[in-house]
């Protein structure tokens, strides 16, 4: 597929009266939604296993190309490891308008403990449709390829060209968008689709994930108070980093996004792990967690905050020796970047209008909460390929839990939202004009 043309910057975003598609050409009837097959949609997608790193996430990719073709889109999968694909469709428009890109991540996370439906079922009701990554974010996907269909029913074609992206990797920093970017494929806007609960995300944190290491000194537990316990500090430790933010935040906006949680702790003897030894005060604790920063803030100044605390766990504790790493260094996996638009840009004018004639009330649009707290791809889309945008998607109530589940009525009314999201950016025309 050949790249989108970049941005045009005759004008500056909000010059023209109207919107950058011109309006809305055609009359388009959301109310004629076909909300059994968008449901549908849905649930195909939640009933295909995949969790990162496994052979469904190829395969859900495979059978949404298959669907785009169907619809006549230039589709194709985009391989970004051995035997993993990315699916990239575009609905090509007729050379007049902007073009806009939705990207969504095809992969989800493990199955945790607690649910009480089948976590690939596709369970539905009258409120809900359940599955694992069906929050996170299977109905952001399903959504923006279900307002395509609606709008082909409907004899509409776009001005400009709309690019449906569905990656794989988005759970290892977004691998699957960085190599899709890498490959050159643009679009002059986005719009993410990650859970906001159909708010518009235009500020959200930085993602690095760290590891830290404790050493202490071992002696058998009749000689305790000879001992440097590093589960002990170890446990000293946590609840500092969880409650930490960091420096240089630009505004109280850049620091209400700071945050950081220690989600994985290990403790035993040596680094070797050797745990069938309990009566031995353990002398090797590996910790690992992820802080989240502002765009005016930075991974290295982040690492030396927390190093600032490990200095004073190392005081309380004398022998204690504590480091911390970035875990990219290990993975060689991308980090996430801060993100953030302007709320005037039109990308954000646009949705915030289409929240509007949906559900007839302002949008909640800025540095939402707890969705700010995201790393998503829009951070690569913007960073990365200098691309305008936003982050709104179904989902974000029951997002990353037992029995994950969205909103029927989020979901449906979110698809209406990008049908008429593409009338204002792209512009639409009767499909039979060329």
């Amino acid at each position: 597929m050949s790249s989108i043309a970049p941005r045009a910057e005759a004008e500056a975003p909000g010059a023209r009266e109207h919107e950058p598609g011109g309006g809305s050409g055609p009359v388009m009837d959301t109310n004629r939604l076909d909300t059994a097959a968008a449901i549908d949609l849905l649930t195909r997608m939640v009933r295909l296993d995949s969790r990162t790193e496994t052979p469904g996430e190829s395969e859900l990719a495979g059978m949404l190309v298959e669907r785009m073709r169907a619809l006549g889109l230039d589709a194709r999968r985009q391989e970004v490891s051995p035997g993993r694909f990315n699916a990239i469709g575009v609905w090509r428009g007729t050379g007049e308008g902007p073009s806009l890109m939705f990207n969504g991540h095809l992969d989800t996370n493990p199955v945790t403990e607690g649910w009480t439906v089948d976590p690939w079922g596709g369970l539905v009701d009258e409120h809900f449709v359940y599955g694992l990554g069906v929050s996170n974010m299977k109905a952001g996907c399903a959504s923006y390829l279900a307002a395509v269909e609606a709008l082909i029913s409907q004899g509409v074609r776009p001005k400009g060209d709309v690019v449906l992206t569905f990656v794989v990797g988005e759970l290892q920093g977004g691998v699957g968008t960085v190599a899709m970017l890498d490959s050159g494929v643009r679009a002059d806007y986005f719009v993410n689709c990650e859970p906001t609960d159909l708010g518009a995300l235009t500020l959200h944190a930085g993602a690095v994930d760290f590891a830290v290491e404790l050493t202490g000194v071992t002696r058998h537990l009749s000689k305790r108070e000879e001992a440097v316990d590093a589960i002990e500090a170890a446990c000293r430790l946590v609840p500092r980093l969880n409650a930490m933010t960091f420096s240089g935040a630009a505004s109280p906006d850049h620091l209400s996004v700071n945050r950081a949680n220690v989600g994985v702790v290990r403790g035993a003897l040596s680094r070797d792990f050797h745990e069938w030894r309990p009566p031995q005060v353990a002398d090797f604790v590996r910790m690992s967690g992820t802080a989240r920063y502002a765009p005016s803030q930075t991974p290295d100044g982040v690492l030396a905050d927390i190093t600032g605390v490990l200095r004073g766990v190392e005081q309380e504790f004398p022998g204690l020796r504590a480091t911390v790493k970035r875990l990219s260094e290990e993975t060689g996996r991308p980090e996430f970047p801060a993100f953030e638009a302007s709320p005037d840009s039109p990308v954000v004018r646009a949705v915030n209008d289409a929240y509007r004639q949906v559900r007839g009330e302002p949008q909640p649009t800025g540095a939402l909460r707890p969705c700010c707290f995201f790393g998503s791809d829009a951070a690569h889309l913007a960073r990365q390929a200098g691309m305008d945008g936003v982050v709104c998607g179904p989902g974000g109530r029951y997002n990353t839990m037992p029995d994950e589940r969205v909103d029927l009525p989020d979901y449906l009314d979110m698809i209406k939202m990008h049908m008429l999201t593409i009338g204002t950016i792209c512009g639409t025309t009767a499909a039979h004009l060329d």
